[in-house]
């Protein structure tokens, strides 16, 4: 199987109203976090449906793909990545690699949330994690969302050092979708363990934007949640 019939696959699958929508719902507009990426409309199952069936694909064509400007191949690329990744553990560390040199073209949110928590979090779960320190830190918007739900991976570990350590290097940062991220692993870190996550609130609650702290509030009880957002702590 080649680049070309997977390419051609896809293809076969868009809908261009689909595709409409999805050019808005990533902000695909000018000055918008997408700006200039292009949608063409296959939905994630039938995107993870080609990568499995072209999981052969060499990694130097997974490159090629991943470095298009068609969004929906990008992310078959990644969910490519994904399964061998998974399927083969003789590959995983060169998968690993190979992520990292490509952060540039991981460049959507649902790319990031797809891909590297089952790769990069997995990945480092028992070895050191400096790398992640050193995205949160990235001026790219997208290795910074990377080294915070890579933790997704540490979280199911139940070990959250790493989240509530990256979370606080993230608090000031000036991005909505990092606010997001951030407040979402809070909340799964919550959902295993509520320890940690009252104790992160409580210091940290009056100066986390909005959004972060609406995101991790999210399930506790509405009195709780009511005090955090009134400052009734």
């Amino acid at each position: 199987m080649s680049l070309n019939e997977l390419r051609n696959e896809l293809k076969n699958k868009a809908n261009k109203e689909k595709a409409k929508l999805l050019q808005g719902f990533f902000k695909t507009g000018k000055g918008e976090y997408g700006e200039g990426d292009i949608f063409i409309g296959v939905v994630v199952p039938e995107t993870r449906k080609t990568a499995i069936k072209f999981k052969s694909l060499p990694l130097t064509s997974v490159e090629e793909l991943l470095k298009s400007k068609i969004h929906e191949e990008r992310l078959c690329a990644l969910l490519l990545l994904v399964h061998n990744y998974k399927k083969h553990e003789e590959k995983r560390e060169e998968i690993y690699n190979f992520y990292l040199k490509n952060t540039k073209y991981i460049n959507n949110w649902d790319l990031v949330d797809l891909s590297c928590h089952h790769i990069i979090g997995d990945y480092l779960k028992d070895k050191d994690k400096s790398i992640l320190y050193q995205l949160a830190k990235s001026d790219n918007l997208w290795e910074r969302r990377i080294s915070i739900i890579s933790a997704f991976a540490s979280i199911r570990n139940n070990d959250f050092k790493d989240v509530i350590n990256i979370s606080e290097l993230l608090m000031k940062d000036k991005h909505d979708l990092i606010h997001k991220a951030v407040g979402w692993m809070l909340r799964e870190m919550g959902k295993r363990d509520i320890k940690p996550l009252l104790a992160f609130l409580n210091k940290h609650y009056n100066n986390m934007p909005r959004t972060m702290l609406r995101y991790s509030i999210e399930k506790l009880p509405e009195k709780q949640k009511k005090d955090y957002l009134n400052g009734e702590i």
